[in-house]
This record gives C-alpha cells, sequence and structure tokens, in this order.
C-alpha cells in the first residue's frame, strides 16, 4: 500500500454498486393487497400460515419478492391475478355482523353484502361484532394501508352510548390518556351529548386516531363504564350521510380525498376551555390583536392622539357645529337671515 505524502491523492474508496430495482419485481404482501386479495398486514397471516404458494411451493417468508410476468401466485387454491381497476366502497355495517369475509364458527360476514361484485374487495380496519356504522372496503392495498396506519392520523368519529353517567373528570382522564391493551391511548376528542342523558346511561361524541382492536370499549371500561352501542359515523370528513344499514355506496374521487382531511366539526372543541371539576366553564378571555398586557383591546390611533393631546395640555380640534364656551363645547346658534 502507497504512504499518502504529499503531491500525491488519496486513493480512492471502493463504492458499492447499487443494483436497480426491476420495475417487473414487487413483494408479496403489496402483490396480494394491489390484487384485492387482502390488505399488507392480512397477506402476511397469509403468507405465515402457508396458504400463499409461489410456482406450485408454499412460502413462509415475509418480504419475498415476485416476477409479475413469470411467477404463478395461489392463495388457498385460487389463481391471484393484479385486479387494475381500484375499487373505494363505503358500506354501513349492521350490528351483529364479522368484519371478515369468512368465519369458521359460521356467523354472518360482510362478504355476504359484496356476493354480486365482480372482484373481490376487504375490509379497511375493522368494527366489532358489537358495533356498527362506516367501514370502508377497497381492493387498493395501498389506500388501506395509508387509513390504517397510525403515522397518517386519519381521525375516526364515533357516538357511544355509555351505562352510566360519567364526570367531566372522566371524560378529562380519556382526554389525556388511558392505558389499555396494545398501548397507551388518549381520545383527540370527546363530548356529552346534550338532551340524550338518562339516569341510567349518557351519550358521547368521541374522536380517536389510533384504532386499536376494540379501543373505545376499552377505554371507557378503563374508568369504569360499559358501552352499550357503539357506531362510526366519521372517518375524517367523510360522513354516512343517509345510507341505511347493510348498504353500500362507491366513492367518487372527492369522497376518497375527504378521508384524508381532519374534520374541523369533531375538533372545534379542541381549543374550547376545559370544564372545571364541578361542570362549569371558566370566564372567556377576549383576546385581541396587539392587546395590552390585561388583555384589553388596544386603542384606535385617534384615541391614542387625544390621550397624548389631554396629557401635554394641548386642545383638540372641536368637531363641526360645536362651539367652545366656558371649557364646554355647546351647540352653535343658528343665524337666521333677515
Amino acid at each position: 500500500m502507497r504512504n499518502n505524502r504529499s503531491g500525491q491523492s488519496k486513493p480512492k474508496s471502493p463504492t458499492r454498486s447499487i443494483k436497480p430495482s426491476n420495475p417487473e419485481e414487487m413483494r408479496l404482501n403489496r402483490f396480494l393487497a394491489e390484487s384485492g386479495v387482502a390488505s399488507r398486514r392480512g397477506a402476511d397471516d397469509m403468507i405465515t400460515e402457508g396458504l400463499v404458494t409461489v410456482n406450485g411451493k408454499k412460502v413462509y417468508e415475509l418480504g419475498i419478492k415476485v416476477n409479475l410476468k413469470d411467477d404463478r401466485v395461489v392463495v388457498n387454491g385460487k389463481p391471484v391475478t393484479p385486479d387494475k381497476r381500484k375499487l373505494y366502497i363505503l358500506f354501513n355495517k349492521p350490528k351483529g355482523v364479522m368484519t371478515t369475509m369468512e368465519d369458521p364458527e359460521g356467523r354472518p360476514c360482510i362478504a355476504e353484502y359484496f356476493t354480486k361484485l365482480e372482484s373481490r374487495v376487504y375490509p379497511v380496519g375493522r368494527l366489532d361484532y358489537d358495533s356498527e356504522g362506516l367501514l370502508l372496503m377497497t381492493n387498493d392495498g395501498e389506500f388501506a394501508q395509508r387509513v390504517t396506519h397510525p403515522k397518517h392520523e386519519v381521525f375516526k368519529t364515533y357516538l357511544v352510548k355509555v351505562d352510566g353517567q360519567p364526570t367531566e373528570e372522566h371524560l378529562r382522564k380519556l382526554r389525556t390518556g388511558v392505558t389499555i391493551i396494545g398501548g397507551r391511548v388518549a381520545a383527540r376528542e370527546v363530548e356529552r351529548l346534550r338532551g340524550t342523558a338518562s339516569d341510567k346511561y349518557d351519550w358521547f361524541k368521541i374522536v380517536i386516531g389510533e384504532g386499536k382492536n376494540r379501543q373505545i370499549r376499552r377505554m371507557f371500561e378503563k374508568i369504569g363504564f360499559d358501552v352499550m352501542k357503539l357506531q362510526r359515523i366519521a372517518i375524517g370528513k367523510l360522513k354516512m350521510g343517509g345510507l341505511a344499514r347493510g348498504e353500500w355506496a362507491m366513492l367518487s374521487e372527492e369522497e376518497v380525498e375527504k378521508i384524508f382531511a381532519a374534520d374541523a366539526e369533531s375538533f372545534e372543541g379542541r381549543n374550547r376551555p376545559q370544564p372545571r371539576m364541578d361542570g362549569t366553564l371558566p370566564p372567556k378571555k377576549r383576546s385581541f390583536k396587539n392587546a395590552d398586557r390585561d388583555g384589553r383591546r388596544p386603542k384606535s390611533a385617534k384615541a391614542l392622539a387625544r390621550d397624548e393631546s389631554s396629557r401635554r395640555g394641548i386642545k383638540t380640534s372641536k368637531p363641526s357645529g360645536l362651539k367652545q364656551v366656558s371649557g364646554r363645547p355647546q351647540a352653535a346658534s343658528r343665524r337666521t337671515s333677515k
């Protein structure tokens, strides 16, 4: 090896050759998701359970890539071909229906509502058996990943009926966060619905961003209350509208974009003063642009000029129609022509 002496250039470090990605190859779980078989997470479960074969051989390795032209992928004995048309569906899931395409115990599944649909679709996230409301269906794996992954913070809004009457202290705990199975979670917003309470139950609107398994039920259980009814009414700004239970409708591009927009109505209370322990609200603070330290409305330029003139003893101009008499303005006498 040569010594690095003056006048000699340093030897160049060898550069690693980066193998260009093959556009004809794709990870197996992504291929299954884009083909409408399942979400990426669901595809991973299928692979680990040995339900997927590539060119006649079962694969268990997550991250394996397939050639889109040459490889033959089969799931549960059915060949998989990519579905070019992307579908986005709004479904009003009834209570007592599983959010799965099939159930080993023979319970009703959401697949029964899409038997006449030519393309295969699957649910984006899930609603548990006893819950109802807005559920998205798609064959677009990237879309499903974007909606369900916590880093994207797609907010879901629910109506909740609970057994009992939680106090404002209970609601404060939901806002600040509680620990449930799966980690610590917090409600982005929770408010009591007016005119719905009784001696035995109460209704709330709650907004969350995580979407863990049975999250809302476990959050209320953590503060000592059971959920009697749970209905999802919005995802982002996309709302159920007049869709009846068990019905579904195709979404337009504009409606899909609403999913990823934060619902301003759901967060109208985020900057609202929090109630005291007795349920009353603190007095409102008025804020003005360029306010003084006490929060009072700033004076106008004319008012400041009058104050400065008064401080210096300078007379200001008299309003029209007034004359100065003994230091007090009086109405000027009206002249009459003879």
